[in-house]
């Protein structure tokens, strides 16, 4: 059967590709860095398919219709906001993982949202192209990739206990699918950051620290117990996508996590944190 061997929470920062040379030299190349040990040690994992659980920034579903979680299960493409160096292309998605998720899950309690062609942002697209990407080249292997979107950047959020509990019902159902599969999952978003507000640009290194070491202490729980003011007020709006963390956590299931950077950079209005998830 499939089984989930590990994974990453990373970054998703656009202000990275429309404004490279903002920040000094050093911290740049560290984050750019990381993105690259990502990819290093994913290409090491041997794995088959990743799933990035990301967020919508208003720029897939809108405001008519806001789904809690969803899934990609067919044609898959992106990003839809084209950025330097992050070139709209087609994603090899596993289509029949994906759907497997979906109908396993229904037969569970999780009523999947199920996009049948799809179209990604950068929450998807930068770990996709900078780690997913690059590890098929390193490697030489075929790596495939399924879009999993979470409410966790505008309200009505997707609550963080739903989070967990989708993160465990992903991973149930991989383990159910018919194959030998070795799959990794990566949370892609935050730490602090505001976002279309006026303290635009502000970073709270004490609370990214706090998050890495509750993360790097596997201690969801705590996670799950941060209240969407006290995330707001400390992390800011766009720290929102903790949500998506805690879901790719859950879904990797106890093991270790590893710092592998942290860069506060105001320039790219983004505490970036870098973690690797591997399960036990």
């Amino acid at each position: 059967m499939a089984k989930i061997v590990g994974g990453f929470l990373v970054p998703h920062d656009p202000i990275m590709f429309v404004a490279p040379n903002a920040p000094d030299k050093i911290v740049a190349d560290k984050a750019w860095e990381a993105y690259e040990t990502c990819a290093q040690n994913l290409a090491a994992m041997d794995v088959t398919t990743v799933i990035i659980v990301g967020n919508d920034h208003y720029m897939l579903f809108g405001t008519t219709c806001l789904p809690k979680y969803c899934i990609g299960t067919g044609h898959v493409e992106g990003p839809i906001d084209r950025l330097p160096g992050l070139n709209k292309a087609l994603v090899n998605n596993n289509e029949a993982l994906a759907s497997f998720i979906a109908s396993d899950g229904a037969e569970q309690g999780f009523d999947w949202a199920v996009a049948r062609s799809f179209t990604t942002d950068h929450a998807f697209s930068i770990p996709y192209q900078l780690i997913v990407q690059r590890a098929e080249a390193i490697s030489g292997r075929e790596i495939k990739a399924i879009p999993v979107y979470l409410g966790s950047a505008v309200d009505p959020f997707i609550s963080m206990k739903r989070c967990r509990e989708l993160g465990e019902q992903i991973a149930a159902s991989v383990s159910r699918f018919d194959s030998d599969e070795n799959v990794a999952v990566i949370g892609s978003g935050g730490i602090s950051h505001w976002v279309g507000v006026k303290e635009s640009g502000k970073v709270n290194p004490e609370f990214d620290q706090r998050i890495i070491d509750l993360c790097c202490n596997q201690d969801l729980d705590q996670m799950i117990a941060l209240s969407d003011e006290q995330i707001l007020e400390q992390g800011g709006n766009g720290a929102m996508e903790l949500r998506n963390f805690v879901c790719a956590m859950a879904a990797v299931g106890a093991g270790t996590v590893s710092l592998i950077e942290y860069q506060p950079v105001p320039e790219w209005v983004t505490g970036l944190g870098f973690m690797e998830l591997r399960a036990s």
